[in-house]
This record gives C-alpha cells, sequence and structure tokens, in this order.
C-alpha cells in the first residue's frame, strides 16, 4: 500500500468538521498505532425489538448446532449465518399476567431490556428498572460522542395516559430506560437522527439542524470539503479510498432523508381524519434508513450502545405492499388460523430482510482484519413468542455479530426452558467491560454463546 506520508497517525476521533458540522470517520489504516496502543477496536452493542412475537414454526430451525437449517423467515440472513446465532429457550418471566392481569404488550416492551416486571399504573408513579443499554451507556458512555442512541419507526409513540390495559403509553412505547422511572424516548424522525449524529451540537433540538439546513442548502458534506480534501491528500490510497466510499454511503443516506421528506410535503393536507401511519413504501423507506444512520453511528464509533424499536409493541401497522392488509396485532392473535399465522409469516421475513441489510452495511465497514459486525453484538427479538398466547417463553432471539472475538456465532443453541433473557444481557454487558454481578431478574451469565 502507497502511503503518502508515512509517519501519519491519526487518533481514532478524527472528525472532519465545517460550520455546523462535524463528521466522524470510520477506522482507517492510519489509525491503526492509536487504536492498537487502547486495546483493538471497540465492541459495540446494539438490541432492536419487533412487536407482536413471530409464526414460531417458521422462526425455529429444527435442529441445534452449527450449520443449523433457515426455517422461512431466517432465509433472508442465509448471507449472514456464519454471523448469526439462534437463541432458543429464553423467557421473560416478568412480563406475564399476574395479580396485575391484562396488559402483555406494554409488559413486554417495559421489561425486553431491564428484565423487570412494570408497576402497573396510568400515572405518573411508573416504575420498572434501569435497562441493560443504558447500564453500559452509564459505564462506557464517556468514550463516545454519544452515550447511546434511541431510534424507532413509530411515529405514534407518546408517553402520556394509558395505551394497554391499564399500564401508562411510557411502558408500551419505551424500551431503554435511564433508571427506574425516566424512559429514554427514541428518535423517529431520519433527519433529527441525521444532525444528532453530524451536527456540531450534541443536542438533537432542531437548532443545530436549523443553522445546518439554513447555511448549506445541499448536503452537509458540502461543509466539510475542504477538510476532507485536506486530509485525504496525507492519506495512503486505502485510506483514500475508505473515506471516498465512506462519505458517497453518507450522501445517499442523506439525498435519501431529504427524498422522504420532499415526498411527505408533496401528501394531500388531512384535516377531518386522523393521520394515518403511513404509506407502505415510505415505511420501508423509513426503516431502511435508520437502519442505515444505525450503521453509520456504530462504525464511526459516535456511539457503542443503541436501540432499535422498529415498532411498539401492540403495533397495528398493516403491510399492504406484502398483501397483508389487516392490522399486525390483530392477525397476531390467529386462533390457529393457517392464512392468519402465513400473513405473519410474511410480516416477520420482511423484517429479516430489513434487518439482513444492516448486517450487510456492517460487514462494508473494515477494521484491521476484520469487519465492524466482527466487533459488534447486535440482539434482535421480541419479548412474546407466539402472539395469539402472548407466550413469553422460548422467545424468538437473534444475536449477530462476534464481540471482538468473545462470541462463537453460526449455531442454533438451545438453553433450558425458562432460561432468563437477562442472564444474555449479563453477558453481554460482561464482553463489553461493564461490571454487572446481576441485570434484572438474571441467575447467572449466558454460557455458551
Amino acid at each position: 500500500m502507497h502511503i503518502t506520508n508515512p509517519s501519519l497517525v491519526l487518533p481514532r476521533r478524527t472528525f472532519l468538521r465545517g460550520l455546523g458540522a462535524c463528521i466522524a470517520l470510520p477506522f482507517l489504516d492510519a489509525m491503526t498505532p492509536a487504536r492498537a496502543a487502547l486495546g483493538g477496536a471497540p465492541k459495540r452493542m446494539a438490541f432492536i425489538y419487533l412487536p407482536n412475537g413471530m409464526d414460531m414454526e417458521n422462526w425455529t430451525p429444527k435442529k441445534a448446532g452449527a450449520g443449523y437449517d433457515l426455517p422461512a423467515t431466517l432465509e433472508p440472513l442465509k448471507a449472514h449465518q456464519a454471523q448469526t446465532s439462534v437463541l432458543s429457550g429464553l423467557a421473560h418471566v416478568n412480563a406475564r399476567p399476574g395479580s396485575d392481569g391484562a396488559g402483555d404488550h406494554a409488559r413486554a416492551n417495559a421489561t425486553f431490556l431491564t428484565g423487570v416486571r412494570a408497576r402497573k399504573t396510568a400515572g405518573a408513579d411508573i416504575q420498572i428498572g434501569i435497562s441493560v443499554d443504558q447500564v453500559a451507556a452509564q459505564a462506557i458512555g464517556r468514550e463516545t460522542r454519544l452515550p447511546s442512541l434511541e431510534l424507532t419507526c413509530d411515529n405514534a409513540s407518546r408517553n402520556a395516559g394509558a395505551c394497554d390495559s391499564g399500564y401508562a403509553c411510557a411502558y408500551q412505547n419505551n424500551i431503554s430506560w435511564r433508571n427506574q422511572n425516566s424512559p429514554m424516548p427514541p428518535l423517529a424522525d431520519p433527519r433529527l437522527v441525521f444532525e444528532r449524529l453530524f451536527g456540531s451540537a450534541p443536542d438533537p433540538d432542531l437548532a443545530a439542524g436549523k443553522a445546518l439546513r439554513e447555511s448549506c442548502r445541499g448536503s452537509i458534506l458540502d461543509l466539510v470539503r475542504e477538510d476532507a480534501k485536506a486530509l485525504q491528500r496525507s492519506l495512503g490510497a486505502s485510506d483514500r479510498r475508505k473515506v471516498d466510499e465512506y462519505l458517497t454511503a453518507l450522501r445517499e443516506t442523506e439525498v435519501g432523508i431529504a427524498q422522504a421528506e420532499k415526498f411527505k410535503a408533496q401528501m394531500p393536507k388531512l384535516t377531518a381524519m386522523e393521520k394515518p401511519e403511513g404509506i407502505p413504501g415510505d415505511f420501508t423507506a423509513h426503516v431502511t434508513l435508520m437502519y442505515e444512520l444505525l450503521a453509520h453511528a456504530i462504525a464511526t464509533d459516535s456511539t457503542r450502545v443503541a436501540t432499535f424499536s422498529v415498532l411498539r409493541e401492540g403495533s397495528n401497522r398493516s403491510y399492504g405492499w406484502l398483501g397483508v392488509n389487516d392490522g399486525h396485532h390483530e392477525i397476531s392473535h390467529h386462533g390457529g388460523s393457517a392464512e392468519k399465522k402465513a400473513k405473519i409469516a410474511k410480516i416477520n421475513r420482511w423484517h429479516m430482510e430489513r434487518f439482513s441489510e444492516f448486517l450487510t452495511k456492517l460487514k462494508t465497514f473494515r477494521e484491521g482484519a476484520g469487519t465492524v459486525l466482527d466487533n459488534s453484538m447486535i440482539v434482535i427479538g421480541s419479548a412474546i413468542a407466539d402472539g395469539d398466547r402472548h407466550a413469553h417463553h422460548d422467545l424468538p432471539v437473534l444475536l449477530a455479530g462476534g464481540g471482538g472475538g468473545a462470541l462463537k456465532p453460526g449455531r442454533h443453541i438451545q438453553f433450558a426452558k425458562e432460561t432468563p433473557m437477562s442472564n444474555l444481557f449479563l453477558t453481554m454487558l460482561g464482553t463489553m467491560g461493564v461490571k454487572a454481578d446481576k441485570h434484572g431478574d438474571s441467575t447467572g451469565k449466558l454460557e455458551g454463546v
């Protein structure tokens, strides 16, 4: 490799700067000495939530171990099978009904990353527990520009009032919790996420974003163009190519956001009816953009901790572009209907296709001899298994990535029944270097992952 300046050593936190813009870079060869001094590439963790459970017959592999079969729902992950493990047998017992009665969707959402039973209330006296992502963020968040990042594609999320059988909406609309009483509301607007990641202000409030848009009518990348040119003159050919590829990908994401905003602005104004959940094609673009932004955030080490609640638990969104015009929550109570279960399987597979695209993106970012995916731990799943029975055991859970060498992916692992999912989180915290003896209802670390 030809190096323009052999003595050049870039800090891991190298930014391209311009008026109101601050763009972090992915890992470059010129950063190798700096990263080696810090102990290698950073480890990341992300948690992705899908609502209403799964059609478990099309989710669960028939055999355990390496080289497991891919049921119809998981077929889109074929290219990533070696980096993805299916974890069967995990449970969230605190999401089950008890003396507090109905409300499985709110409990499932709130329990997913906390492992704690939510206090049933529709008032301000909400109580749950700190979520695993925030345990990590409070321990290592100071090492990155953003301690954590919370995303969603659910525009209808709200935190006030009651949403599910007497449970506060805060439970049903948040999977990330700073403490027992304070949720971390996710961002649903891709533009806000983009500005939070690449604007110079640390706050996602519109002040910084407004200044960016007013100062640059084209691309935010125009603001850092001169800084980028100056940097590339000192880089070797490999690093110049990496920077070019990254900035091109970032520009494509920015264009996608602009196109989504233009499409939304051209929609007819609605007056005498409630705002619809969205046009199916627009929702696909929304999910894709949020996954792309999450990939950028992780690859640039802007944050090492993230959550993405694709839709809130109990969502009744329809998927007309799949031929599923029924509401998702409605058909999740399938009553054994083969037709409804087939529709659920279509929805589940569509979500796995989007997840597969996200993993592909993470694999395009090189870090030393590996990729960003090799140094990440990505959990995707639900706190409900079969939606018809509101089952909270044998949950649908995938764990992707290598965890910086700590994980052994590419297997279907069957754990003992009723194994707390919190055990997985305790293991992940340890891999991140976060000291924790217990999380939620954990009984110990999850061995074998």
